[in-house]
């Protein structure tokens, strides 16, 4: 059985998704523990009525970032993880901390990467006048956003269509897809190497696996 640890700052839906998941089509992964820089996060409960361990570790008490992220590591990997997730945790990766779990950490943008990486990215899809928006799951490296995309999922962008109402119909997208790719990577047919993710010993192109 293979541990999965996943890293929130917030509600927590798509963790869910995965929680969710495990117990039908992820046969071989257990999400282990839930961690958070937030203490009010409801992704917390999620996790501790999952049965996972759910901890937060509070920024305030370290002097520096790198400090924070290396505690963060150490009890992640009390846990002995196969796969990091992070499932909307709104703070930037040291180097040290993607080193550390590279090749094994994953992450969901709402854009089609390499398209808007960083915030804001239904505002600035509508505001360009795109004909579509979506999200991708990514493998995580230095590069913020800019590791090797595994699979995105793309939605139409309607004239009637507003931040709102984009980002309900990409989340919905966000919790199929995600799932799928953490199955991809318990089954041990997803891997990143050579900086490229492979799936089925075939490397996925820029976009990864495309989702309708």
């Amino acid at each position: 059985m293979k541990s999965v640890v996943v890293l929130i700052s917030g509600n927590g839906t798509n963790l869910q998704a995965i929680l969710d998941a495990c117990d039908t089509s992820i046969k071989d992964g257990k999400v282990t523990a839930v961690f958070s820089n937030k203490a009010t996060a409801y992704g917390l409960e999620r996790a501790k009525k999952a049965g996972a361990d759910a901890v937060f570790i509070d920024p305030k008490a370290f002097d520096t970032r790198d400090a924070f992220d290396r505690s963060l590591m150490e009890q992640i990997d009390e846990h002995t993880p196969d796969l990091i997730v992070l499932a909307g945790y709104m703070r930037i990766l040291s180097g040290e901390f993607v080193r550390h779990y590279l090749g094994r950490m994953i992450n969901i943008h709402p854009s089609l990467l390499p398209k808007y990486p960083g915030l804001n990215t239904y505002q600035r899809a509508i505001h360009a006048g795109d004909e579509e928006h979506g999200t991708s799951v990514h493998f995580v490296t230095e590069q913020l956003d800019g590791g090797p995309v595994i699979m995105q999922a793309r939605i139409p962008i309607l004239d009637e269509d507003t931040v709102e109402s984009l980002t309900k119909k990409v989340q919905e997208k966000e919790h199929i897809i995600y799932p799928l790719v953490v199955q991809w990577f318990v089954e041990n047919r997803l891997e990143m190497k050579e900086g490229k993710a492979f799936l089925d010993g075939e490397p996925l192109g820029m976009n990864g696996f495309i989702k309708r």
